[in-house]
């Protein structure tokens, strides 16, 4: 008999794919939202020089709910759900990617490695013009800018979320680099997010299994890897925040060298600078997790073929 401490993971094969998608994209959205706000103030964190605007993650939200209100937590968000786009091509690159890979290895250490990395190479192909435009908005505060530029027109404060905001970066970004404005950190991009996703499915795993062998056999799968997500977000974090740090100050300052980069942010804090934003990162990084895990894990169950359903345990 099978034990049931054994975390059977659904493969692409195995799915619904019409379920899969709509469920997919409301369930994206909802997790967008809820961590959003935590998003742009570790943006912010990452651009500020030293410590001149915020002391903190706590600092800066509280600075940011009283100059703007709840909006100024969103600033750059409805750009930011096109999104929604390169994360259903993330899933389905995965997905696909680890049943390729499955014809040459059946390590599910090997198969989530390859896997992440692909999907974050294709997501961040369209991720990033969409950053480039959200994270220059992020940057406007009511009188100042943080970033290269500054909205115009309108009252202080006025139009937080419009589009006519979104519009006047656009033509900022094109009349200051053209085109190849909308990829400036690529690079920087790729050498963040492929490392990112590909630690992150390894561990998680990993995290996932010591735990399901630890904790008795009657504990549900869904709270082991609703913990073993978090603790795989924050090694992840951790491990690839400093060349977050760079990727963000190439895309909002305009660098055009991650070397340089890094060379005057070493100049100028040290060391502990290549680790600003962290606490941020993570405590979006922790409850987005928890949701992402259980909500993908759930929806993944919801999305499984019927006639596979009573064949598991979960």
């Amino acid at each position: 008999m099978e034990d049931k401490r054994n975390i059977q993971i659904i493969e692409w094969e195995h799915l619904d794919k019409k379920k899969f998608y709509v469920l997919g994209v409301a369930m994206t959205m909802m997790i967008r939202v809820s961590v959003y706000p935590f998003t742009l103030i570790r943006t912010r964190l990452q651009v500020q020089k030293g410590k001149s605007l915020y002391h903190g993650t706590f600092d800066a939200f509280i600075k940011i709910l009283r100059a703007d209100g709840v909006t100024g937590l969103y600033r750059g968000f409805l750009v930011n759900t096109f999104t929604l786009i390169s994360g259903q091509c993330y899933v389905t690159t995965y997905e696909l990617t680890r049943k390729f890979v499955a014809d040459y290895s059946q390590s599910n250490t090997v198969k989530s490695l390859v896997a992440g990395g692909s999907a974050s190479l294709v997501a961040q192909s369209i991720t990033v013009p969409i950053d480039v435009v959200s994270q220059h908005l992020m940057m406007q505060r009511r009188g100042e800018k943080m970033g290269r530029f500054q909205v115009r027109g309108g009252r202080e404060g006025q139009g937080v979320v419009a589009f006519g905001q979104t519009k006047d970066i656009i033509r900022q970004i094109l009349r200051a680099d053209g085109l190849r404005g909308f990829y400036r950190g690529y690079v920087a991009s790729l050498l963040t997010y492929i490392p990112n996703s590909a630690v992150w499915w390894p561990f998680y795993h990993f995290y996932a299994e010591q735990l399901s062998h630890l904790c008795p056999k009657e504990c549900p799968h869904i709270v082991l890897q609703a913990v073993a997500g978090p603790l795989a977000a924050a090694t992840a974090s951790v491990l690839t925040n400093p060349m977050d740090v760079i990727r963000t100050r190439v895309q909002v300052e305009g660098k055009s060298s991650i070397v340089l980069t890094f060379r005057q942010l070493m100049a100028e804090e040290g060391p502990w600078g290549l680790m600003k934003g962290l606490s941020a990162r993570i405590i979006s990084a922790t409850p987005s997790t928890i949701v992402i895990v259980v909500g993908y894990e759930s929806l993944k169950k919801l999305s499984l073929r019927p006639e596979l359903v009573d064949s598991r345990h979960w």
